[in-house]
């Protein structure tokens, strides 16, 4: 018995070889009983998928989030040393982790899997040869050695080495990223040949569309080609996205200032005598948890699933929540090139007739022979629902003719088809036979069509059509033919060419010898899978934000130079210097290739594993890039799952590359990438604003408690701190999540990794701001209490309402880091100012509602002589702090500190 093996060398061996290497037979396959043996020790055909997690683990996979931990915390800690009251802070905590947990569990939930995709991609049933006899079987059930028979419309059930070929074409497109079907052969390849290059293999999950074919199965399962792809999505790394990171390194940052204040204010205390150890230690305690921002994990929850909608409304749909910050920090974007970066159909751009060379969008003559023998030589069906099939090099040439508004179907009607040679990959021809046009029936009963490759075609040629004309083929002709071809062939054209004779009579054979041989050569076609009309724009585009975008394709190397050239990737496609191959990526290591990876624009020719490596090399700790990758087919989905963010085409995208990616473009347009840029750098600028919000916020309650406990003055009740972070901390963070982007976000570097959520002088604007609005606070409870004589009841619900109006106050300011409120519209955030109307209100009502302004002790607020003195003194304090920022930020922009803070500088 065989057991599976690696198949890696099985398209350099001859059929002969492969036949005795895996014990089989091409004539009579396997026994059954092998068959079955062989079933029962390699398993079945089938890809294995991993372990999936449950509901419920992904619910607490959830908690294991480092802010997550120290929010739990907090709500144990404030149980324990405040009983009902701190069960009111447990409460919402518990609230606000709980609805993050289940936010994420709906999110990951939503996410395709790749590797069910895959499975899903496999054929139901194949055609077999076992005993002796051509059976059908489950394709689970095939086995090393099995003898598959392949025709039109098979989906290739495992990996086979070819052993009958008949005008067999296969297209591999999912799985090597070309664009037209391959036509293969029984040849031996090189070693080193790319995937794209073994034409003697078929592979797993790839498609029969022309011809018929036979071979030996050499893998199954996950020995495919398709299986190793399933491994490499199963092993890639599960990498951090940079807003992770980012809260990852808040959370660091926060917990070490969080014990400092609770050490410093402990230490202080004691040294002041205010209370006695005990007593100190539950006030330390109980200030360092109110430095929590408790609602950020929520709020950046939020304002990334506001991004998502956003997102959605562009096209750019997201499937996991973090992705859409990622993309805005994104500096190289990786994308594959058919179906991506062009439009994966050929369309004929370039003909050539009459000695001269043609734009497709020139007038043309339907008269001319080039156009009926492109027509009339051509397989190509109509569907049900309009659309063409066929082989793309033979649609392009029908739609073509469409498109300049030629009857086809007359044309077919009038002369069709009596006789034919179907295409062979030896020949490199098709031929069909068709009674003459009426106009040149004395020129023979029946014309043949014959198209097929240039070098081949032009030696069949005895003659030439030149303007109405037929020549004698001359050798400079010939050859100037010959060069029309190769420069056709250097723009990445697909070129074929055109030929015919007339016959007196019909043949009851055609033979290849007979009738194609003398003809008269017609014309040429160069056709081409065109980039998309928008892909040049959006990349120069990106270029101008920073980003790099990288062509990585499976198709030739002087196609992908092409189109790169064409798109603006590169300036020249014959620059060597900044294109390469899979071939050459085979020579070098990882540890070389990231030391290259920013000379090559264009990666030809290269395998699953080659995207990985490339990603990898962007990764590497010697660039630290942020990388999007997109692609559309199986072959790409290991490479999506590696990159920061994968991008999947929704339209002519495999359900694997977008169970594997985390957004997925429904209109499947390069463009979208580049919009959807500018939604996530604002969806990050969005959320630093919230960040610097509330840590601000957060710092001016610290401060307040901080200073008014070494003082000894009992400023804030508990309820106090826990309407204040329920009011003004909450709504005006989450509306400042939706402010629109600013004027030149497009026009800064990406931020990469070289940032985080405190950087580009949002931590100094934390400080400054965060110590205002605890010194402004303490001056009004010191005014009221001191100097204006008020009760403590009353000096203490002034500092109340103060530190409140004030936070709604600064999310004014946080509109920007570092330009003026009145920059721009104060008030053109509608969101902001519903926030700020509503979480007022909720406030006054604790001044005007009976029963509640008693428990907030802001009764003499109404009604009492001293209530005007008591609201201008709350009202000018809270507005001071726009004017203070306004001050502040001046400064700044004008000693230019401001730009030096700014780590994402304008290009």
């Amino acid at each position: 018995m065989v057991e599976t093996r690696d198949k890696s060398n099985f398209f350099v061996q001859e059929v002969d070889q492969v036949e005795n290497t895996l014990q089989t037979s091409r004539q009579s396959g396997l026994s059954s009983s092998e068959a079955k043996a062989r079933l029962e020790k390699n398993g079945p055909n089938e890809i294995q998928e991993g372990e999936n997690r449950t509901t419920l683990q992904k619910f607490f996979d959830q908690f294991k989030d480092a802010m997550i931990i120290i929010l739990l915390i907090a709500a144990a800690l404030s149980v324990v040393l405040e009983g009902v009251e701190g069960m009111v802070d447990a409460v919402i905590i518990l609230a606000v982790v709980l609805i993050n947990a289940v936010l994420g569990v709906i999110q990951e939930n939503k996410a395709e899997d790749a590797i069910a995709s895959l499975k899903d991609m496999s054929s139901p049933q194949a055609h077999v040869i076992r005993d002796g006899d051509s059976i059908k079987i489950d394709s689970r059930e095939i086995v090393v050695g099995d003898i598959v028979v392949l025709e039109a419309g098979d989906v290739v059930p495992a990996d086979l080495r070819l052993t009958e070929v008949n005008s067999l074409q296969i297209e591999e497109a999912a799985l090597t990223g070309e664009s037209v079907p391959v036509t293969k052969s029984l040849e031996t390849v090189p070693e080193d040949a790319a995937l794209g290059d073994r034409l003697n293999m078929a592979f797993s999950s790839t498609n029969v569309t022309y011809g018929r074919g036979q071979g030996i199965v050499v893998a199954t399962a996950m020995d495919t080609e398709v299986g190793h792809i399933a491994t490499m999505i199963e092993e890639s790394d599960e990498k951090l996205t940079p807003l992770k990171e980012d809260m990852n390194d808040l959370t660091k940052f926060l917990t070490w200032a969080i014990v400092i204040i609770a050490v410093l204010i402990f230490v202080i205390g004691l040294f002041m005598e205010t209370y006695d150890w005990v007593e100190m230690l539950l006030v330390s305690i109980s200030i360092a948890v109110a430095a929590l921002p408790e609602g950020l994990p929520a709020i950046s929850t939020i304002i990334l699933a506001l991004g998502t909608q956003k997102m959605a409304d562009r096209n750019a749909l997201v499937r996991k929540l973090p992705a859409v910050e990622t993309l805005g920090g994104t500096e190289v974007i990786c994308s594959d090139k058919t179906g991506t970066l062009t439009q994966n159909k050929m369309t004929i751009e370039k003909v050539f007739y009459n000695g001269e060379l043609h734009d497709a969008s020139d007038q043309i003559d339907f008269k001319e022979p080039v156009f009926k023998v492109m027509v009339m030589d051509n397989d190509s069906t109509l569907t049900n629902n309009g659309d063409l099939s066929g082989d793309p090099t033979e649609t392009a040439m029908i739609q073509f003719a469409l498109d300049k508004d030629f009857d086809v179907k007359a044309l077919l009607n009038e002369q069709p088809r009596v006789g034919e040679i179907p295409f062979d990959s030896e020949r490199k021809m098709s031929t069909t036979v068709h009674p003459t046009a009426p106009d040149h029936q004395d020129r023979g009963q029946f014309t043949v069509m014959t198209k097929g490759a240039p070098d081949v075609l032009i030696a069949n040629c005895d003659y030439y059509y030149d303007n109405g004309e037929i020549k004698e083929m001359t050798e400079d002709y010939r050859q100037k033919l010959l060069d029309a071809n190769d420069s056709m062939a250097r723009q990445a054209l697909r070129v074929l060419a055109m030929a015919f004779k007339f016959l007196d009579q019909e043949a009851d054979e055609y033979t290849s010898e007979e009738h194609e041989r003398g003809l008269v050569y017609a014309g040429m076609v160069g056709e081409i899978d065109p980039e998309r009309p928008e892909a040049k724009a959006s990349i120069a585009t990106a270029k101008d934000a920073g980003i790099r975008t990288v062509m990585i394709t499976g198709d030739h190397q002087i196609t992908a130079a092409a189109i790169a050239e064409r798109l603006g990737i590169i300036d020249d496609s014959n620059d060597e210097s900044a294109v390469t191959t899979g071939a050459y990526l085979d020579t070098i290591s990882d540890e070389e290739l990231a030391d290259m990876v920013e000379q090559f624009s264009v990666y030809a020719r290269v395998a699953p594993e080659h995207k990985v490596r490339i990603v990898k090399a962007w990764q590497s700790k010697t660039h630290n890039k942020v990388v999007a990758m997109t692609g559309d087919g199986v072959n790409d989905a290991p490479s999506l799952k590696q990159a920061d963010i994968g991008i999947g085409m929704g339209i002519t995208g495999t359900e694997v590359s977008k169970g594997a990616s985390d957004m997925v473009l429904a209109d499947d347009n390069f463009a979208t990438i580049v919009t959807a840029v500018e939604e996530g750098r604002k969806v990050f600028a969005n959320i630093q604003k919230a960040v610097q919000f509330l840590l601000s916020a957060n710092l001016g309650e610290v401060m307040t408690l901080f200073i008014a406990t070494i003082l000894g003055w009992q400023i804030l009740e508990p309820i106090h701190i826990l309407w204040i972070n329920l009011v003004t901390d909450t709504f005006p963070a989450i509306a400042l999540g939706l402010e629109g982007p600013e004027a030149d976000v497009m026009e800064h570097k990406p931020r990469g990794r070289k940032t985080n959520l405190l950087s580009g002088g949002v931590l100094p604007a934390i400080i400054y701001q965060g110590i205002y609005e605890g010194g402004i606070t303490l001056f009004v409870f010191w005014l009221a209490k001191y100097r204006l004589g008020f009760d403590l009841p009353d000096a203490e619900a002034m500092a109340f309402l103060t530190l409140s109006f004030i936070q709604l106050a600064h999310a004014y300011n946080s509109r920007s880091v570092h330009k003026s409120l009145f920059q721009s519209n104060p008030f053109a955030n509608k969101w902001l100012n519903i926030a700020t109307v509503a979480s007022a209100a909720l406030l006054l009502i604790t001044v005007f509602v009976p029963g509640l302004n008693d428990a907030f002790g802001t009764v003499h607020l109404v009604g009492d002589p001293n209530a005007p003195m008591m609201w201008t003194v709350v009202i000018l304090a809270s507005l001071s702090i726009i004017v203070y920022v306004e001050i502040v930020k001046f400064i700044l922009r004008s000693t230019g500190l401001a730009e030096n803070w700014e780590e994402n500088k304008k290009q």
